[in-house]
């Protein structure tokens, strides 16, 4: 019998999200692919069986079932649609800034909306000119009596014109770069908040990209998250504890490749047998699911770690280590992928294309791998000086 690092609880949602993935997401990949529409349909099934509630605490409407646990859930549906799996990762994203940062009466007012399903949210801080370097940011906020007026434009954001929610980061003081950040939370049906384009795109094609606007938006000053000059802290914060969640799409990507090129391979024969008695073939197959293993390994620690709620700065070199490793797994799994199925491997007929192209983003969104790299050797760098400085006193 297998190890399992799961309890028999985790275990039982697990099943019921990985039955639902293969009857219920999984006949409407490829569609959801090929229009490039934002599948409501499955959104909603996901808000009707508890599955968007998974990260949210009980109080609050949600299961309180634990980081582990959503990321469990992330990687089964992205077995079958990387697209929907990014529904369930966005609704944590989303909503980790009031989480974090939020007062009671904002905690109170929208969380139960998300665990739900209600309400869908997004996570705004990604501009034109400033995607790793946040302090190049141009949008403001400036305080004029009871509210906040916001202008500017952030780019790349996931669930653009789909949220109803967005956590936005704005300059409430231009001249102080990091310092000069704050977070906000905007309702879509704001005056002054619009969304200029969605972006069409290589892979996640149903899941919306797009740019945001804001012009002379006004929100009550009481949507301000945390204090002034906090946004840039509780950015990163975010990040530390949603990268992980794009991990687990990039393994649950790299698992579903590496299952229907294994399924492939017992089947399709070549010189009288099937490929996957080939050695060659079942060096990749080997090379494949150990790398799956090895990156789910980093993905499952993270979790661990959040839910036994070790120090933030632990979980910001776990989190950039876990989302290096997936991303950089799906990219090379699905890769292989293709390689197996050869020229069936290149057409839409067969899921491993799409399961490439799906892929690459993982290594570029909420933090490129180069930026993820810089971050593990900082901290790296970061822990060697304490240790020193502890062992000098």
């Amino acid at each position: 019998m297998p190890w399992e690092p799961l309890s028999e609880e985790q275990r039982e949602i697990r099943e019921l999200v990985r039955t639902l993935a293969r009857e219920r997401i999984a006949p409407r990949a490829a569609e959801i692919d090929h229009t490039a529409e934002f599948p409501h349909d499955l959104a909603r099934l996901l808000g009707e069986q508890g599955i968007l509630g998974i990260g949210f605490e009980e109080e609050y409407g949600g299961l309180g079932a634990g980081a582990l646990m959503l990321l469990v859930a992330i990687e089964e549906i992205a077995k079958a649609c990387a697209t929907t799996s990014l529904i369930l990762a966005v609704q944590e994203l989303g909503s980790l800034g009031l989480k974090l940062a939020g007062g009671d009466e904002q905690k109170e007012r929208y969380l139960p909306r998300f665990a739900s399903g209600e309400w869908l949210p997004a996570y705004a801080l990604t501009e034109s000119g400033s995607g790793s370097d946040s302090a190049a940011m141009r949008t403001t906020a400036r305080r004029e009596g009871d509210e906040y007026v916001l202008d500017g434009s952030k780019r790349f954001i996931t669930n653009a014109g789909v949220a109803n929610l967005y956590t936005v980061f704005a300059k409430t003081d231009p001249e102080a770069g990091h310092d000069g950040i704050s977070a906000f939370v905007v309702e879509a049906d704001t005056p002054g908040f619009a969304v200029a384009r969605l972006e069409p795109k290589m892979g996640i094609s149903g899941s919306t990209t797009g740019e945001l606007t804001f012009d002379g938006c006004r929100i009550p000053a009481s949507n301000l998250l945390g204090e002034e000059g906090e946004g840039f802290r509780i950015a990163m914060r975010i990040l530390d504890r949603s990268r992980p969640g794009v991990a687990a799409q990039a393994l649950g990507i790299a698992q579903g490749a590496t299952d229907y090129a294994l399924e492939y391979a017992k089947t399709r024969e070549t010189m009288g047998k099937p490929i996957g008695q080939h050695q060659l073939i079942q060096a990749k197959l080997a090379d494949m699911e150990t790398e799956c293993e090895a990156a789910r390994g980093l993905l499952y620690r993270f979790g661990r770690m959040a839910d036994e709620g070790v120090e933030e700065a632990e979980l910001t070199k776990a989190s950039a280590m876990a989302k290096l490793k997936c991303g950089d797994v799906a990219m090379a799994v699905t890769t292989d992928a293709v390689q197996i199925l050869g020229g069936y491997g290149y057409i839409k007929e067969y899921p491993v294309e799409r399961f490439m192209r799906d892929a690459k983003i993982t290594q570029i969104y909420e933090g490129t791998q180069e930026i993820q790299r810089l971050v593990i050797a900082r901290e790296m760098l970061r822990e060697s000086r304490a240790f020193l400085l502890a062992g000098v006193g």
